[in-house]
């Protein structure tokens, strides 16, 4: 993966985040001493033992509260629970500058709620998922009429930078959710039943892990870089009357396709619940 460069001086950028959780702590991880030092990072929480802890783990700048930073930064990640969203925002709305890109990643929180608190700012919806913490994120982003175009680059320089980035119309940033925002987990679930299924077939627990995470990472990369259809890619492994077409039989038979479209479906349906229908 090729490192992204910003347009703008990186001595100049400054990154806040408000919500020091699990994903701020990914994004984080993937761009601190890449993408910007250290310093250049802030982040607010309410717990001041999380900001100890982020501060020592990471050196970034850590308070309880936005005030040490909130007119500094040039892109601000607003990372909380859906329930926390009003108060998160009602904190910031008469602090931050209109140079600022506002960016949440709150699942299910349309653009047009947060206009409501920042009617003149450009505003990011966006949608990143877990493993931006190794530098494969994929996310999907939507942004208001607000953005001018060097706010748009920036943006999109940004998510490139730790994986891949696509900018959707809002109407799919739902599906976005179900698919690539929870699809880690459904990943993580295969991984672990195709590692139960080489230790039920005598492989230490250690190589059926290392066998199954390999692969699906080798199948992945197939298919982002031949650009071919997954199916295609499948008949090719896929030999007559061979071992692959017994195991997709049965995958087939147990129902595992459907039971990953109604996963997509399901997590889609809960992001629009999350955002008010």
């Amino acid at each position: 993966m090729e490192t992204e460069t910003f347009d703008l001086d990186e001595s100049e950028l400054y990154i806040g985040f408000v919500g020091g959780g699990a994903l701020t702590e990914s994004i984080i991880n993937a761009i601190r001493g890449t993408l910007l030092p250290s310093g250049n990072i802030f982040v607010s929480d309410h717990k001041r033992k999380r900001c100890t802890e982020l501060t020592s783990r990471y050196r970034v700048n850590a308070s309880v509260g936005v005030d040490p930073f909130i007119d500094k930064v040039k892109l601000l990640v607003v990372a909380v629970k859906p329930k926390d969203a009003p108060s998160a925002f009602a904190e910031i709305r008469n602090k931050i500058t209109l140079n600022t890109v506002i960016i949440s990643v709150i699942a299910g929180l349309k653009i047009e709620l947060l206009e409501k608190f920042f009617p003149h700012s450009t505003i990011v919806r966006a949608m990143p998922n877990v493993p931006i913490l190794v530098g494969e994120g994929m996310t999907a982003y939507t942004i208001n009429r607000q953005a001018v175009p060097s706010d748009r680059k920036l943006v999109e320089q940004f998510w490139a930078s730790i994986g891949r980035a696509i900018e959707l119309e809002e109407k799919f940033m739902d599906a976005v959710t179900g698919l690539s925002g929870s699809g880690p987990a459904y990943a993580f679930l295969m991984i672990d039943a195709l590692s139960d299924g080489g230790v039920a077939a005598g492989l230490s627990r250690a190589a059926a892990i290392e066998l199954a995470a390999q692969t699906l990472l080798g199948a992945a990369k197939m298919v982002l870089e031949t650009g071919e259809h997954p199916a295609a890619l499948r008949d090719k492994v896929t030999s007559p009357a061979g071992t692959t077409i017994e195991g997709i039989r049965v995958l087939e038979k147990n129902g595992v396709r459907s039971a990953l479209i109604e996963a997509v479906l399901a997590a889609t349906e809960k992001s629009r619940l999350l955002g008010g229908g």
